[in-house]
């Protein structure tokens, strides 16, 4: 396919939270996994997923497995434009160098900021927005001062420092839904655009490389998605072990793996802020008619019609 019709950096993406220039150093392999969401879709239990069909398949003729920690913990997938992250960028690369088995990172970043590889497997995770929103209010709200400082108090932050959680969800839906951080997003303040970075990956999901798998689809059939993310990184897993995954991967294992870490560093609540319910629908009952018809606004300037769809419906509009 010639180059200019793949997807090409068109945005430089920094601000408290992101740095898309630490892509930088990158040297892709050709089975390199790059697991992309815009935040509170999905991506750590996609990174857990990931990270088990990689397990079973190193012991795939081994009847021990290897002892499993949080991936928060687990440097196993790195997360490259995490700008608080290790100030040396070099050692980040070097640590994923090192990397025996095969590599998975993850990025928050949209398409049209991150440079894109042909050899590379992308997962693009999305989400309903009014979903997101509730599951970001919670993770928001639930910031500790520790955070904040870690956020706004370092020498590389470019751009203006990152707000206080509102005390009021309406006000922070009202921001959030009618805003961007940057100058070229009309939604996701004060973090970054969510469907704009969902629409740069629609964009481009004709390609091969790139495929797409909703929350919904995951909360409802789990063993099915896994076993699509499987087919999709050409992994070969055996009903035994998918249903083993299954249950490694669910939100109430996961929520009480990462409790026995700790976490109390960037959530007030620890492990209960970051897996907090893991459900949808939970908008019905908070946003009103008003603010439903702000979100249909916003979805009809950022998304297509079909992104919107799939965004609101999961792969059943796909069939």
């Amino acid at each position: 396919m010639p180059s200019e019709q793949l997807p090409q950096v068109l945005h430089t993406y920094q601000n408290h939270h992101l740095d898309s220039t630490r892509w930088g150093p990158y040297s892709p392999q050709d089975d390199d996994i790059v697991i992309s969401t815009s935040l509170k879709s999905g991506t750590t239990w996609t990174q857990g997923i990931v990270r088990e069909l990689i397990v079973h398949s190193l012991n795939s003729h081994d009847s021990d497995t290897p002892e499993r920690v949080p991936l928060r913990d687990d440097k196993s997938s790195l997360w490259p434009d995490w700008r608080p992250g290790a100030a040396d960028i070099e050692a980040l690369y070097e640590q994923l160098e090192a990397q025996a088995h095969r590599r998975f990172l993850k990025t928050h970043l949209p398409l049209d900021g991150l440079p894109f590889y042909p050899q590379v497997k992308y997962l693009v995770i999305g989400r309903d927005a009014r979903d997101v929103f509730m599951s970001l209010w919670n993770h928001y709200s639930n910031y500790t001062d520790d955070f904040y400082k870690t956020l706004n108090e370092a020498s590389d932050l470019i751009g203006k420092p990152y707000p206080r959680c509102p005390e009021n969800i309406h006000a922070f839906w009202h921001s959030w839904i009618n805003q961007g951080w940057f100058d070229w997003e009309q939604e996701g303040y004060p973090f970054w655009g969510n469907m704009h970075h969902t629409q740069t990956w629609w964009n481009y999901r004709h390609l091969d490389n790139i495929q797409f798998f909703h929350y919904a689809d995951m909360l409802a059939d789990p063993k099915a998605e896994i076993e699509r993310i499987a087919s999709f990184l050409g992994f070969e897993i055996l009903d035994e072990a998918l249903s083993g995954i299954v249950q490694h991967i669910s939100l109430s294992a996961m929520r009480q793996r990462d409790r026995e870490a700790g976490h109390r560093t960037i959530f007030k609540e620890g492990a209960n802020a970051f897996f907090f319910k893991g459900t949808n629908g939970r908008w019905k009952e908070v946003l009103s008619e008003d603010e439903i018809a702000q979100y249909e606004k916003t979805a009809a300037k950022v998304l297509s019609p079909d992104c919107a769809r799939w965004l609101e419906e999961g792969r059943a509009v796909l069939s």
